[in-house]
């Protein structure tokens, strides 16, 4: 059974990116989006005009930074590989606790329609949260260009602008 990693969260996080499941490389690396073929530090650099990442640090820095966190969808699974068709035997987190530490939390972003239908299948409680569904910054998802991705996640500052003006 594989283990997904903890959140990184913080006091002033109001906006969660959701992620399935770590990839094989990203529990190796032990680092959220470890994967150097998934966009998703790529993407987020680009969404906030921001610089391309050198360190894992820095990438957290960012998170705790601009009001982010980051956590998956599952807390276990089995897989082969790191494909989320793979995914078998899948144990969701614990949603209900999460929200209860972190009311700041105001926006879910899915870093993929996978992680959203997981969430859906597996988190029985809704919360009043207001949910998005980003494409995929995973390398498998090659449907879609980087620049293409890009625009739909460029929602996420618009997102953040409202947040941060209150």
């Amino acid at each position: 059974m594989l283990k997904a990693f903890d959140p990184v969260v913080y006091p002033n996080s109001q906006i969660l990116f959701l992620g399935t499941m770590p990839s094989e490389k990203s529990l190796n690396e032990q680092q959220y989006y470890g994967n150097p073929n998934n966009a998703f530090w790529r993407l987020l650099a680009g969404v906030f005009n921001h610089s391309e990442f050198k360190t894992y640090q820095e990438k957290i820095n960012f998170i705790e930074n601009h009001n982010l966190a980051l956590w998956d969808v599952l807390a276990y699974c089995e897989r082969t590989g790191s494909l989320d068709s793979n995914i078998k035997n899948p144990i969701a987190n614990n949603f209900e606790d999460f929200y209860k530490l972190n009311p700041q939390i105001k926006h879910v972003f899915f870093t993929s329609k996978n992680a959203y239908n997981l969430y859906k299948k597996y988190v029985k409680k809704s919360y009043d949260l207001t949910y998005h569904v980003l494409p995929s910054c995973s390398g498998a998802y090659a449907v879609m260009k980087f620049e293409e991705k890009l625009e739909h996640w460029k929602l996420i500052k618009n997102v953040h602008e409202k947040l941060t003006k209150k």
